[in-house]
């Protein structure tokens, strides 16, 4: 029996409503809104103060919307999806909120959703075949995390990063370069017409994988930052730089530590499948890079660049997949900026399987 799903996400500075099909264990999508805030670009990042009010002007209508645009009503739903973490606790309220009050009025069953959990079922919405087991790569400006993935709502952590994410390390040297907030299109864009090689950034944590220990599959970002920073400042022996040639070395190594520790988790696991997920897997070298590299080993599933931005359709595929199994959340739901995601366990050292 079908079943329609309303998704609500706010964890960030996205207003985000969708209506899911849920049929057989597979969602389909009958309508998606995303409304980004644009005025944290004044601030080169995301206010929390702001974000929180616009989430609260604009909730209402980005929900209305969704509805309309799936040609349905709200008597029409069986469940109310809502992002409950990680993210900013008063961006996070203002979803909950709304829809704790939506499903109450409506009699309808409420399920709080893992944010990290929504990215994972993001590619399941444009690919029907897509699911575990999967190695799955979580890249975006808040957090930058390998999962080894044998079946939903069984997650074994490989590694993530211990300092700053990939998605914050794009902003921040976009930022440099003078290239506004955000930063990661910007970045990939402007490398693009960079020299390949000019500058050779180092890539943190990539001599971890020939070590048998804990940091095997960890990433940092932070000594990259450090690097390009001191670059653009002329420190690197006055060399005049060019920013396309920065962006380029930049990316590259930023690239080459996430495809080399992906492609080897997947080897390890043995499985034929692996995802990107998250604001970054909108990088097309990226990408491009990691299904060469897993070329005749692997299929790699990436969801189409609205899919892997924050929205409310991942929420809403993940909540049916959960409201499916007779998970219910209580009126009592709070977000957490912290949540950690279901079902997450470690990985033994040196291990994946």
């Amino acid at each position: 029996m079908a079943q329609l799903v309303l998704g609500i996400e706010t964890s960030c500075d996205e207003t985000s409503a969708s209506v899911v099909r849920w049929e057989n264990g597979v969602p389909s999508l009958a309508s998606l809104v995303i409304l980004s805030q644009d005025v944290h670009r004044i601030f080169g990042g995301v206010v929390p103060e702001l974000a929180s009010r616009a989430h609260v002007q604009t909730i209402g209508s980005v929900v209305e919307q969704a509805i309309r645009e799936a040609g349905r009503s709200f008597q029409d739903l069986d469940g109310i999806a809502v992002t409950a973490g990680p993210g900013l606790v008063g961006a996070l309220l203002v979803g909950v909120m709304y829809g704790k009050t939506l499903a109450f009025s409506l009699d309808r069953p409420l399920i709080g959703v893992n944010h990290l959990e929504g990215h994972l079922f993001a590619p399941t919405l444009e690919d029907p075949q897509f699911e575990p087991p999967f190695i799955g790569l979580l890249v975006s400006g808040g957090h930058t995390m390998l999962l080894d993935v044998p079946q939903w709502g069984e997650y074994r952590l490989l590694g993530q990063t211990v300092d700053d994410a990939a998605g914050e390390a794009f902003d921040k040297v976009a930022n440099l370069l003078g290239l506004g907030y955000p930063g990661g299109a910007a970045i990939e864009c402007l490398a693009r017409d960079g020299q390949p090689g000019r500058f050779r950034f180092p890539s943190p944590m990539l001599q971890e994988l020939e070590r048998d220990g804990a940091n095997r599959y960890a990433f940092s970002f932070s000594g990259l930052k450090t690097a390009v920073l001191r670059t653009v400042r002329g420190d690197a022996g006055g060399t005049p730089t060019s920013p396309a040639d920065v962006a380029r070395g930049f990316q590259d190594a930023a690239i080459r530590v996430l495809v080399a520790k992906t492609a080897h988790a997947v080897e390890a696991s043995g499985y034929g499948r692996a995802m990107v997920g998250g604001g970054v897997a909108c990088n097309r070298a990226l990408v491009a890079q990691l299904r060469e590299r897993l070329a005749g080993q692997a299929r790699v599933s990436v969801a189409s660049p609205r899919l892997n931005t924050d929205n409310a359709a991942m929420i809403a595929a993940a909540g049916a997949w959960r409201l499916a199994r007779g998970e219910r959340s209580g009126l009592d739901l709070e977000p957490r900026d912290d949540l950690p995601l279901p079902g997450l366990a470690f990985h033994l050292p040196g291990s994946v399987s």
